[in-house]
């Protein structure tokens, strides 16, 4: 079991580069499926996920080739497959193999993903959708089974702007036959980083910036390098870290556009945040932080729910009372029950979590229970006066490429074991 080791209450400044993002990594990787030719990946994080993302690939048929963080994978030759039940049940991500495989197979069977346990993330969406261009879905014994033999462009409204439904027709959608118009999609930076993929290994993709995508799947793919794009979770991540520690940090590849909801929280907290015109974040703290008021999860470009967890650790030392609520998914407070060992005061009610800052929080021995939560707690335990175990760090793993190497750059005292 990986565990991470801290040592608190010691101001953590500098300056860090940011590595290529997961969520936009993920699917990226999945569509070079689309492409029988080579596709070099630059800026491709080293983190659990892709090295599973990776190992389906090769399954698959792909080759690939890897050299620091620069991928590069032929996919001449693929065959239709259904993975190993124990690689998919630990990864949600393994679902946009469907749109994928789709695609380039017209085939596939996949049993139903894993990931965090943080509530229910249901793929009616995504089959809905696919069965709307063509494709036979059959669901039986906890599987899904796909197939088309000629998958069709057409019209599709998404009931809710989710992600991975999203992700999944702009894969399909690339070959099928005819114009897809994909609306009320997702408009997260990460669908844009898919659709710049797409563009590049040819597929014609336009994008009105408000939910609105035209997909012309009639086009030939050619081989293409791609660099994608920096991870604003993890931007998101250390400039909490640096908050929570009364800290500054620097991030000059971060985009400050992908992550303005939360730095308008820093700034409520009372930080000063200076933004470059396209890349380039600056955050400093004040010694103890405001009350952030009401935060409100939302789907891009509102609050992301992948930073609630983060910023509950950095209220939980701030002054007066904050409130945080959460709209996306119904179990994503498990980390309160940690927090508490350390002294957090943090209430909640269904949705909504109630944190009241407390002048110090304390180490203590907690345990991760999902990527977003475990790193909230280590937040906290670099915050914290002694020593924080926490606990199941696998999960951090899954999207954080040497977390402990970054903070020991800016001063953290952390390291992980392997136990």
């Amino acid at each position: 079991m990986t565990s991470f080791i801290i040592c608190g209450e010691r101001k953590l400044s500098g300056r860090l580069w940011i590595h290529g993002a997961k969520n936009a990594a993920l699917p990226i990787l999945a569509a070079a499926i689309l492409h029988p030719g080579t596709t070099v990946l630059h800026q491709c994080p080293d983190i659990l996920d892709v090295r599973s993302t990776l190992k389906m690939l090769e399954f698959a048929g792909c080759v690939i080739h890897k050299e620091a963080d620069t991928v590069i994978i032929d996919a001449a030759d693929i065959h239709p497959c259904g993975f190993p039940t124990d690689w998919v049940s630990g990864m949600r991500s393994s679902i946009l193999f469907l749109g994928a495989m789709l695609g380039r197979c017209g085939e596939i069977c996949l049993d139903y993903p894993g990931g965090c346990s943080i509530g229910s993330r249901p793929v009616d969406i995504h089959l809905k959708a696919l069965e709307k261009m063509g494709v036979t879905v059959v669901e039986s014994d906890g599987k899904i089974h796909c197939c088309s033999s000629r998958l069709k462009g057409c019209r599709i409204r998404l009931p809710y702007p989710s992600v991975g439904a999203t992700e999944n027709i702009l894969m399909a959608a690339a070959r099928a036959e005819g114009v897809t118009v994909l609306e009320n999609a997702a408009r997260e930076p990460e669908i844009d980083d898919l659709c710049g993929f797409l563009c590049a290994i040819g597929v014609p993709v336009c994008s009105d910036g408000r939910g609105r995508i035209w997909i012309d799947g009639n086009s030939r793919t050619k081989d293409a390098v791609y660099t994608i794009m920096p991870d604003r979770i993890v931007s998101g991540t250390y400039l909490c870290a640096a908050a929570a520690t009364g800290g500054s940090l620097e991030l000059p590849n971060g985009i400050p556009a992908h992550l303005e909801a939360v730095l308008e929280i820093f700034e409520r907290m009372g930080c000063s945040v200076e933004r470059g015109r396209r890349q380039g974040i600056y955050m400093k703290a004040p010694a103890r932080l405001k009350a952030a008021g009401h935060i409100h999860t939302a789907p891009f470009p509102g609050f992301p729910t992948d930073m609630q967890s983060q910023i509950m650790a950095v209220l939980a030392k701030a002054g007066d009372v904050s409130r945080i609520y959460e709209h996306i998914f119904e179990d994503r407070f498990k980390t309160v029950y940690e927090l508490r060992k350390m002294g957090a005061d943090i209430w909640t009610d269904s949705s909504m979590a109630v944190v009241r800052g407390k002048e110090k929080l304390y180490g203590a021995r907690v345990r991760a229970s999902d990527l977003r939560g475990g790193a909230a707690l280590i937040i906290a335990g670099l915050a914290a006066e002694g020593e924080t175990v926490v606990e199941n760090g696998l999960f951090v793993e899954r999207g954080y490429q040497n977390i402990c190497g970054d903070l020991k750059k800016i001063g953290a005292c952390i390291c992980h074991t392997e136990n």
